[in-house]
């Protein structure tokens, strides 16, 4: 994984409500949750939402897409398992370790 990525994605989850944004969208799945149920479930402020969100996209994140009128965000399930293998990557010496199983992450089946 490219390093400015990283640190991107660091960066982004280093905020409180950025952070509460995406563990609240990776616990909806793959379905994600429209802005405003996301906005409304956290307190949020479209506006202060919107601009959470942008950081978490810019950061590869989350990923928008527009189902009608709405902006449904998914978390970006692809890119939290390369940042977790990233940070986990020399775990245990290089030994293979529970950190650094992913294999069964996110509903994937071995």
């Amino acid at each position: 994984m490219d390093s400015n990525l990283v640190v991107r994605a660091l960066s982004a989850l280093a905020h409180e409500s950025r952070l509460a944004i995406f563990r609240l969208l990776v616990v909806a799945g793959p379905d994600g949750m429209a802005a405003g149920e996301i906005a409304q479930q956290l307190g949020l402020s479209p506006s202060s939402l919107s601009f959470h969100l942008k950081d978490l996209s810019h950061a590869d994140l989350v990923k928008p897409r527009q189902d009608g009128r709405f902006v449904i965000y998914t978390a970006n399930f692809d890119a939290m398992t390369d940042l977790i293998g990233f940070l986990t990557e020399n775990c245990c010496a290089g030994a293979t370790c529970a950190a650094s199983d992913l294999s069964n992450c996110c509903g994937d089946t071995p």
